[in-house]
């Protein structure tokens, strides 16, 4: 019998299905491609294990990345133990992603969505990142036991959500940054901020805002500033271990964090310098001076 083709509509169908899959494969490519060469150079910053070991990572844009570095210094400043950082970042991420938000549910403002009509502050002040950190530490320090209660439970009693257990998603990460911010995991945070902010960096903006986060003490008497001020600034760290050196690598992370904000090319501690382009990398001492006892971030020209 002779061969007999394909019914019209048999190949009509046909034509289109591998046109579909024509579609699919071309979008799938623009994608990939779109996502190696555009996504790879975000901004973005990534919080992991200690000296960019094997572990868990959470990634956040350099917006949250300094927002949770307000919130964890304002906590280390006033004595607070790393428990209660994290829960003030987990709080932080459900209420507004680490974002310092103008709206919310009714009045609520900022990275707590605290309400001023129910007494946290003036819109004004609760806007301020230190000043709203603060004020969630004040009635978290109020809550007995709050460091051995469950997470959902201390958040819960300052904040008085509708949804207490929204909390709980967000211990694993809020532990991983307190653990970098708070300087007990060394080199765990590094961020590739935005290049949107351009011109030098501005040394006396840097002291104020580590003054502001950290209190006045953090940083040396002007006299002593040196004649690199207007390049680099500079935050002595007590030598030694343990406390000494958590204190450094909290310094140095807050840096990092604060980077894309404050122009920061550069930030070095304990041997190790942090840029945008290469991450943590081991830094030699010059004249074998030891780096270990001072916090050097130098600024964009």
């Amino acid at each position: 019998m002779p061969r007999t083709s394909a019914p019209p509509r048999r190949r009509s169908r046909l034509l289109r299905v591998v046109a579909a899959l024509a579609v699919l494969v071309a979008l799938s490519g623009y994608l990939a491609v779109q996502y190696l060469s555009g996504h790879r150079g975000a901004p973005r910053c990534t919080v992991g294990p200690a000296d960019g070991g094997e572990g868990r990572t959470y990634e956040l844009t350099p917006d949250q990345a300094a927002n949770a570095a307000t919130v964890s210094a304002v906590g280390t400043t006033r004595g607070l133990p790393e428990r209660a950082v994290t829960i003030a970042l987990a709080t932080a991420l459900q209420e507004s992603a680490l974002r310092n938000i103008d709206h919310g549910d009714r009045d609520s403002l900022g990275l707590f969505q605290q309400r001023p009509s129910q007494g946290w502050g003036t819109p004004e002040q609760i806007m301020d990142p230190v000043y709203a950190s603060g004020k969630f530490y004040d009635h978290l320090a109020e809550v007995p036991g709050y460091s051995r209660l469950p997470l959902t439970v201390a958040a819960q009693k300052v904040q008085k959500s509708g949804f207490p257990q929204a909390y709980a998603k967000h211990e694993p990460d809020a532990a991983l940054l307190s653990a970098a911010l708070t300087g007990r995991a060394p080199a765990s945070l590094t961020c590739s901020p935005s290049t949107a902010a351009e011109g030098p960096g501005d040394a006396a903006e840097v002291r104020s805002d580590l003054a502001r986060a950290f209190g006045k003490d953090v940083l040396p008497s002007a006299g002593s500033a040196g004649a690199a001020a207007a390049s680099t600034v500079s935050v002595p760290v007590p030598a030694g271990d343990g406390a000494a050196s958590r204190r450094g690598w909290e310094l140095a992370h807050w840096a990092v964090a604060r980077a894309g904000t404050l122009r920061i090319d550069e930030v070095s501690y304990a041997g190790r310098v942090w840029t945008t382009d290469t991450g943590w990398r081991t830094e030699r001492a010059e004249g074998g001076k030891s780096l270990a006892g001072t916090v050097r971030m130098r600024l964009a020209q």
